[in-house]
């Protein structure tokens, strides 16, 4: 599948939100892989004459962060965190069960092409381990069952919600609102979480926060003339 003209046209405009065209070279990869799922040869020729660059300065970026890939990928890229925290609170056993579950392993892609599995080393989501991702929407406090349920529920075509964020698309969709298309979604789902607050809170009852601001404006204030 080729870059289509309606993504010609977007990368265009996000090319001119920046004051030098290779500032939009990351958006461009992603809008590529909104459209073939993938980092392509073709896809790197199509940015590359978009910014005025190489085909060798596109490629040394697409090569050099893992969020480009060079595999197509699933409709839904499903995320399992096995770093420290989750590991621990079942993320292991979370990947252990879904690998055997739907048959695939790490970056690979089930034979319908509904679910890439990913393992990943932190979705900076600790208050809410063990955490699942789909197409980098959060699902927290995943357990075993709850995790076969979601996949399940994508493999068949039905809504899947974030816990704190919109209804899951797809992959080709969430690519095109990381390279910043606007999707109207912003105000969709309930982001607001107590339990990421809590820190803030016991500060405040300490007295840290009002301490810690107290600090901030110290060293920031200007020096005093014959100090």
């Amino acid at each position: 599948m080729a870059v289509t003209e309606v993504t010609r046209g977007q990368m265009r405009d996000a090319i001119a939100r920046y004051p030098k065209p290779r500032s939009a070279l990351m958006p461009l990869l992603h809008l590529v892989q909104a459209d073939e799922g993938r980092i392509s040869p073709e896809g790197i020729t199509v940015v590359a004459e978009e910014l005025g660059l190489t085909e060798a300065e596109v490629t040394a970026v697409a090569t050099f962060y893992t969020m480009y890939l060079k595999r197509r990928s699933g409709e839904y890229r499903v995320g399992v965190c096995i770093n420290s925290l989750c590991a621990v609170l079942g993320g292991d056993a979370l990947w252990d069960e879904l690998t055997a579950y739907v048959g695939v392993g790490h970056d690979e892609t089930t034979e319908d092409g509904r679910i890439t599995l990913e393992r990943i080393e932190c979705q900076a989501a600790c208050t809410h381990a063990p955490v699942m991702t789909a197409n980098w929407e959060f699902l927290d406090d995943m357990t075993v069952q709850k995790a076969k349920d979601v996949i399940d529920r994508l493999r068949a075509g039905e809504e899947v919600r974030s816990t704190r964020g919109p209804v899951v698309r797809s992959f080709q969709e969430a690519e095109r609102t990381i390279a910043g298309v606007p999707d109207g979604l912003a105000d969709d789902g309930d982001v607001r979480d107590d339990r990421m607050l809590a820190g803030l809170r016991l500060a405040k009852e300490n007295g840290d926060f009002d301490r810690a601001a107290a600090a901030r404006t110290q060293v920031s204030a200007p020096p005093v003339k014959g100090a």
